[in-house]
């Protein structure tokens, strides 16, 4: 037996464990102290299976997203109901839990390899790169490896690939739910953008209510539904579906992704 236990990607699993302890305990007043997380839904995280289970959810930071959830999935499995209280919770993290990430994020600096270490799946972006539209065929290794992220945990993924809201669904989704067949939750989240700044990093507004809200699991025929069909149920799911913009007047919906278009110019990713 080897003296240091790996994962399926040979990551040190005692090593992965210290980053998010380490992680989870520097972060932890960022939805406790200096803003407020409200959380909803996680009795149905301690109802799902070890692994085979796939996350999607909006997004909205890079980094601020996946790690309140790291916070709410650890605290919900140690029997905490729709709180973070007491960070006592991340001394014996879930160290099975993955997040799909653009490998040039994560290759762009030092604490983004960190961050990877703890649980990143990095990918090559088929439709974006160093700031550029590109179009170019998806890598096979990055699908088996999402395979066997899913296989050996849960795996969290944002399927519209960007922070800009109401953005269209990316079809690789569809494609990994029909081909390794996962429980699929949703999980929709606000108030992170208006909390901190894009990349999650730096917080850029107090007494901010942050809310996460886990659904039950959808419903899925994997041999039976379209990939048009699944795209469909996920824009539902994490409430980014077109339809949601009518909550907005039509005037206050153009300006809202106005301003989103703007911000997303202004803000450069690991340029300092």
């Amino acid at each position: 037996m080897p003296l240091l236990k790996r994962n399926p990607f040979g990551h040190i699993l005692l090593l992965k464990k210290l980053l998010i302890r380490f992680f989870g305990l520097i972060s932890h007043n960022r939805y406790r102290k200096f803003n407020s997380l409200n959380i909803e839904g996680s009795e149905i995280l301690r109802n799902l299976p070890d692994s085979g289970v796939l996350f999607i959810s909006n997004h909205q930071t890079y980094f601020a997203d996946v790690a309140a959830m790291f916070h709410v999935f650890n605290a919900s499995l140690k029997g905490r109901s729709d709180t973070i209280k007491n960070v006592g919770y991340m001394w014996n993290p879930k160290l099975n839990v993955y997040y799909i990430a653009a490998g040039e994020t994560m290759r762009s600096g030092i604490l983004p390899k960190l961050f990877a270490y703890a649980g990143s799946i990095s990918i090559d972006r088929t439709w974006r790169s160093a700031g550029e539209n590109v179009n170019r065929q998806v890598k096979n290794s990055d699908i088996s490896n999402i395979g066997k992220a899913i296989k050996d945990g849960w795996v969290i993924t944002f399927p519209q690939g960007t922070t800009t809201p109401f953005k269209p669904i990316r079809r690789g989704t569809a494609h990994i739910i029909k081909t390794f067949k996962p429980v699929v939750v949703p999980i929709v989240i606000d108030g992170f953008r208006r909390s901190f700044d894009k990349k999650g990093l730096n917080i850029k507004k107090r007494n901010v209510l942050q809310s996460m809200v886990i659904k039950e699991p959808l419903e899925i025929d994997y041999e039976n539904e379209d990939i048009a069909d699944i795209v469909t149920k996920i824009e539902f799911a994490i409430e980014q579906h077109p339809s949601f913009l009518k909550v907005l007047s039509p005037n206050e919906a153009d300006e809202y992704l106005k301003e989103e278009e703007e911000l997303n110019k202004k803000r450069t990713f690991w340029n300092s």
